[in-house]
């Protein structure tokens, strides 16, 4: 998140065999003396118990998860969406391969000059932009 450096890793399904090996590509690319924070959405394959033994042996890992309906917290979604509005919008692909190396080359160019992504409003500014929502349903009728 510091650097704006994208690690990624495509793959066909997303079970908890291919998050370990994930994991085991960003031990790889980080210093060994950093902590490596991730965050993560609530999908099951973030907490099998296959992980979670890879967790207690790499301790410098450690998992945050974002609420239920909170994608927007998570700044891989927001990269997701870079990827999605000024690339993959704009290409065509004839195939599951095509696509894959479209990706590829788009993190090369990405990661070429990245950029950290920075919030631009307060905590304050984003609950209270989202203060309607956050109230019960029945409160919010009378708007």
């Amino acid at each position: 998140m510091a650097s704006g450096k994208v690690i990624t890793n495509t793959t066909k399904a997303h079970r908890a065999t291919e998050f370990i090996a994930f994991l085991d590509q960003v031990k790889k690319e980080v210093p060994k003396d950093l902590e490596i924070r991730l965050v993560l959405d609530n999908v099951s394959t973030h907490k099998t118990d296959a992980v979670r033994a890879w967790l207690i042996k790499n301790p410098q890992f450690h998992f945050h998860f974002t609420p239920t309906y909170s994608s927007w917290m998570n700044l891989v979604e927001r990269w997701f969406s870079e990827l999605t509005n000024k690339w993959l919008r704009r290409s065509t692909h004839k195939s599951e391969k095509d696509l894959i190396r479209s990706i590829n080359h788009w993190i090369s160019l990405w990661n070429e000059n990245p950029q950290p992504f920075k919030w631009t409003k307060s905590a304050e500014e984003i609950f209270a932009s989202m203060e309607k929502y956050l109230r019960p349903l029945d409160e919010r009728t009378s708007d």
